[in-house]
């Protein structure tokens, strides 16, 4: 099987699409395909498809929704080549789309996620930084930022469970770009940065992190004044919509920057504070989201 979410839902087995065109159906396999391998209870399909207010109906009608999907397996399974030896047993959509105790669960069969590929790949891209090995880290980081083709579940009407993976999927896309960029920034990519980073800051505009990679940027490009700007946008954004004052780092490279020559070296303690990696589960305590 395989299972991509980060984007168009798209769950294949035997490399025919499985994913209904009705939405709740369709709800439902995305929370199974998201934790496959794993029992989804019952009462947490009914949550996602009813959000908390099931109706009467809601075990017989999401008992059909799962012969819907079932129904799709099947016809996956038909095609199933005749090369397979004919003394091993053929799978049903029922081993495949599981009733087990409480709830349901979507055998992959050691097939691929998307997911899964993404946070091993994240995992040893912040490995990688924590070695030293940059260059590693910015492949490795790329690569698991590449499998993303859109939001997760793009096209999936999201109830509350499904929208908070998505919320979740979406911080852990953030973070490993964040690290990324950091991983370019120690190669001293700096004027390759400018674009993305010009796009990122105004898509998050309470982002200290960024912020602080952006201002990095453009000092190291030789654009000193443009660096300070950034600073004052951001601390006239967080003061206007949060009441907050940029965090003592950030404070510490504006500092920084104001006092070195254009293109000239930041104090080592001021460089490494602003842009330091962040913790292991990478959210960054100074980093702040519109």
């Amino acid at each position: 099987m395989q299972i991509d979410v980060l984007g168009i839902l798209d769950v294949r087995e035997n490399g025919v699409s499985i994913a209904p065109t009705a939405p709740k159906p369709r709800q439902v396999l995305a929370l199974l395909a998201l934790h496959a391998d794993q029992v989804v209870p019952v009462f947490a399909l009914t949550d996602e498809l009813w959000a908390g207010r099931p109706p009467r109906s809601a075990r017989t009608t999401l008992q059909t929704y799962v012969l819907q999907l079932r129904d799709l397996i099947t016809l996956a399974l038909e095609q199933e080549t005749s090369a397979e030896p004919e003394s091993e047993p053929r799978r049903s959509a029922k081993d495949v789309l599981v009733t087990a105790p409480g709830g349901y669960m979507l055998v992959s069969g050691g097939g691929a996620s998307d997911v899964r590929e993404f946070e091993r790949l994240a995992g040893m891209g912040y490995r990688a930084i924590d070695a030293g090995d940059h260059k590693e880290a910015s492949r490795l980081l790329r690569e698991a930022l590449g499998l993303w083709t859109g939001p997760a579940f793009a096209d999936v009407h999201n109830g509350a469970r499904l929208e908070m993976e998505a919320k979740r999927l979406e911080e852990s896309r953030l973070c490993a770009l964040d690290q990324r960029i950091e991983a370019d920034l120690r190669l001293g990519r700096h004027r390759e940065l400018l674009a993305e980073l010009t796009v990122l800051t105004s898509r998050y505009r309470t982002h200290e992190n960024l912020h602080a990679q952006f201002m990095l940027a453009l000092h190291r490009s030789g654009r000193r004044g443009e660096a300070l700007e950034v600073y004052h946008r951001l601390r006239g954004t967080l003061v206007r919509d949060l009441g907050l004052e940029p965090s003592a780092r950030l404070r510490r490279l504006q500092q920084s920057i104001l006092v070195a020559a254009p293109e000239g070296p930041l104090t080592a303690e001021s460089q490494q504070s602003a842009t330091a990696p962040l913790a292991p589960a990478r959210a960054g305590s100074g980093a702040r989201y519109a």
